[in-house]
């Protein structure tokens, strides 16, 4: 296995495929001792340097049921700023079964991607890309490339890897941490929101319920995914990840688990959908057409000056007798001055020409004033909203880089009122607070008087998430300060300084709640399941840990073909959550989620399962075990 990349994401998934799945993994990054290294590479090369010494340790030998015996190699590192063709080659690329792209460029990312597969037809390639349109595109020429040069693309057969069996997988799938992790960020910031994946025209939703105590709870849905810490709803409890001990979440439990567990929330999935094709997504904050140019106020002004004519109109007509056509016609004259004056004509006449006088110095400012709003329309439409006066219960998101916007996006989604805080009035997520007409605050957050402005003091959540972690911490920091029970969310890189983050907080405010999450941390077992040929549809975050969901054909894995769906249910490993009875090449697929434990899989059958990371690879490792005992 061969992963390019330039920042924590890359060394996140070298030391996932080593350390789960025990591939032989090449490192291909950039390297620290360079005078011009970037801050991002720079903290990417020590995270892997502390990952490289951690496996350089001797450990015990512990017998492995799914080892066939192999000494496994550190990891190999190769120090290169591009994945250049001469770079790959020295990779191995040549021979390797899976590539990595996953540096921070998409336009590097592509030119490692066409220079891969020139090199090696037959090679499974993961890219990591931003733009969703352009990675469709991409996945599709390079699978042509593959077929035409003698691969399979296209598919999702389980490779033999670093382990020598198996079978040539040249597909092509594309990923992005920010979509990976964007949901799990927002929500993290709002409590009571639902985790969703949406993939390959599947629709997954899970929702966490509170402990029952004891008491029978409605709707207990499709199955339950996993147990929650037991001090998750308390703000001095557990972090939630494996270093909590018996507090831990459990993935995946067994339904006697789940009945002994009353204390306990749940994550619950609660539907296994066909996603409408082409459905056209909610535009938060869209109004109407003239809501955007002319306000309310106004509004109601030019409507009672056309209530007032009609009804100057209406008297005239009854008044005179006269048509109601040219009596409307007359008023009209007399709003805008430039009628007879009514000199020897009825009392009544001369009465309501006073009147159409006078709504029609009214209307002079309104017209004025529409032509004014209209010009600060225009004017205002490339400009950046400010928070409203009297705004409260809203979310302050901190950063409008690629994660932060596609957080934004989430939030604007499920309908939650934010304020964006960005330091570059060019940053990415920008053009779309100014689409979502959402108020953004330009400035540095670590200077006094940027937070007030986003009204911290009034907010419900704060949600850091640029890429430096000083500056989330800082403003964690200090908004504390401000709003001492805020529900604080950081986005940071290292476990380890979140987790002594994580403790200081609780313990400086035991009263608010806290939250960190690292966005490498979640999107690198969805990385490294595909690079394994998994189809992988997405990932939940369940406190800090990892649950993901794939799309596995029943076909060639003992753990399945044959077996019911109660015994291919492996607890703490993996779950079978829905049946899809299309064929691999058909969709919209047949989904059946209300599966009988009795159904027996076939070989011609595909499962959504839903798995632990050490579940995933030990699917894998049952195939390649299974090849051996055969001889394939």
């Amino acid at each position: 296995m061969i992963v390019c990349g330039d920042d924590a994401l890359a060394a996140r998934l070298a030391a996932e495929l080593h350390g789960v799945y025990r591939e032989r993994v090449t490192l291909v990054a950039p390297s620290a001792r360079g005078p011009e290294t970037a801050p991002g590479r720079a903290r990417a090369s020590a995270l892997l340097g502390r990952i490289s010494a951690a496996m350089a340790r001797p450990a015990p030998v512990v017998p492995d049921p799914w080892s066939s015996g192999e000494v496994l190699l550190p990891i190999r590192e190769v120090a290169a700023e591009e994945p250049s063709e001469e770079v790959l080659r020295q990779a191995g690329a040549e021979r390797a079964t899976a590539l990595a792209l996953v540096y921070n460029d998409d336009e590097t990312n592509v030119r490692g991607a066409l220079a891969a597969r020139r090199l090696n037809p037959r090679l499974r390639l993961v890219i990591r890309l931003y733009n969703r349109k352009l990675g469709q595109h991409l996945a599709e020429l390079l699978d042509q490339a593959a077929a035409m040069g003698g691969g399979s693309g296209g598919g999702g057969v389980v490779g033999g890897g670093a382990n020598g069996a198996g079978v040539f997988d040249a597909s092509t799938t594309v990923l992005s941490d920010a979509d990976t992790a964007a949901p799990a960020l927002a929500a993290t910031a709002v409590a009571g929101t639902s985790k969703v994946v949406h993939a390959d025209g599947l629709l997954l939703r899970a929702v966490e319920r509170p402990p029952s105590g004891g008491e029978e709870q409605g709707d207990p849905g499709l199955c339950t995914l996993a147990l929650l810490s037991s001090t998750v709803n308390d703000p001095a409890g557990a972090e939630g990840s494996d270093r909590s001990g018996p507090q831990a979440p459990v993935l995946l439990p067994d339904e006697a688990a789940v009945a002994a567990a009353t204390g306990r929330g749940r994550l619950v999935l609660q539907t296994v959908t066909q996603a409408a094709p082409g459905s056209p997504r909610r535009l938060a904050g869209r109004t109407a057409p003239l809501g955007r140019f002319f306000s309310r106020r106004l509004r109601w002004a030019v409507l009672g000056v056309i209530a007032t004519v009609l009804a100057l109109a209406v008297a005239a007509w009854w008044t005179t007798g006269d048509e109601p056509l040219h009596v409307t016609y007359l008023v009209l004259l007399d709003l805008f001055s430039i009628g007879d004056p009514a000199v020897g004509e009825p009392v009544s006449r001369q009465v309501l020409q006073l009147l159409s006088g006078l709504v029609g110095l009214a209307l002079l400012p309104i017209l004025v004033a529409g032509v004014l709003e209209a010009l600060g329309a225009f004017r205002g439409a490339s400009a950046l909203r400010r928070p409203p006066r009297g705004l409260s219960g809203h979310v302050v998101l901190l950063g409008l880089g690629k994660i932060g916007t596609r957080v934004l996006d989430r939030l604007r989604e499920l309908g939650i009122p934010v304020v964006c805080v960005e330091g570059d009035p060019e940053a990415r997520g920008i053009a779309l607070a100014r689409r979502l007409r959402v108020p953004v605050v330009l400035g540095d957050v670590t200077q006094e008087g940027v937070l007030e402005a986003a009204k911290i003091g009034r907010a419900q959540a704060l949600l850091a998430v640029t890429s430096s972690d000083t500056t989330n911490l800082e403003a964690a920091l200090y908004a504390r300060t401000l709003h001492p029970g805020l529900r604080v969310s950081l986005r940071l890189y290292d476990d380890d300084f979140a987790t002594a983050v994580y403790r200081t907080l609780r313990a400086a405010h035991p009263a608010a709640r806290t939250r960190s999450r690292s966005v490498s941390t979640l999107a690198a077992p969805a990385f490294a399941g595909a690079m394994m040929g998994r189809q992988i549809l997405g990932a939940i975050p369940v406190e800090r840990k990892v649950l993901l969901f794939a799309r596995v054909g029943v076909a060639g894995h003992p753990q399945f073909e044959g077996r019911t769906v109660a015994e291919a249910n492996r607890p703490g490993a993996w779950r079978v959550v829905a049946l899809d009875t299309a064929g691999p090449g058909e969709r919209p697929a047949g989904l059946v989620w209300h599966l009988h434990p009795g159904y027996v899989l076939g070989p011609d059958d595909q499962v959504v399962i839903a798995a632990t990371r050490r579940g995933l690879a030990e699917l894998r490792d049952v195939i390649v075990d299974d090849l051996r005992r055969n001889g394939r």
